[in-house]
């Protein structure tokens, strides 16, 4: 049985995963009405990818007899000035993910809950995953700047990311 403040916390964490993946979705519609279809399919494939990670959640209280108390998601940008800043702001969400992982990892730490560690583990590798894979995005449109043909072949790479179900789900089908 998992404690009641690490079903908080977890809960909270889920509803964290769908805001991301609503997030994406907002950015993966205004880069696909601005003709940028190849950063729109990143985003669609990350909007995925975070659906996942809160199923992860899910099935995870769920299997410890915790409560999924799914909660309202808030609003998120709609709008973003060119693809650098749209990457430029996944880093920092991603920043701040990778913070409430390891806020939740330090509390199982505290209680003493090291199933929820161990699941846990997967998620903090994920999160140095994000950060590195948006930091070289940035770096790669940093380099880009305003050249029309570099932001045509970034968009067109972008264009060739597919949807691989992560590991923890895949491990149920």
């Amino acid at each position: 049985m998992i404690s009641p403040k690490l079903q908080d916390a977890i809960n909270a964490q889920i509803n964290a995963e769908f805001w991301s993946a609503y997030l994406y979705l907002s950015m993966a519609m205004h880069f696909e009405s601005q003709g940028h279809s190849g950063v729109a399919n990143w985003f669609r494939i990350q909007f995925k990818e975070e659906q996942a990670h809160a199923e992860i959640f899910i099935n995870y209280l769920i299997a410890r007899g915790g409560r999924v108390m799914l909660s309202p998601i808030a609003a998120v940008e709609t709008e973003w000035a060119s693809p650098l800043a749209a990457f430029e702001a996944t880093l920092a969400h991603e920043q701040k993910v990778t913070a409430l992982i390891n806020n939740i990892y330090a509390l199982a730490e505290a209680e003493h809950d090291y199933a929820t560690r161990g699941k846990l583990d997967w998620f903090v590798s994920e999160q140095v995953e994000e950060e590195e894979t948006a930091q070289g995005l940035i770096d790669r449109l940093k380099l880009i700047g305003d050249n029309g043909m570099g932001l045509y072949t970034f968009d067109q790479e972008l264009a060739t990311r597919v949807y691989n179900v992560p590991a923890p789900l895949a491990a149920k089908a």
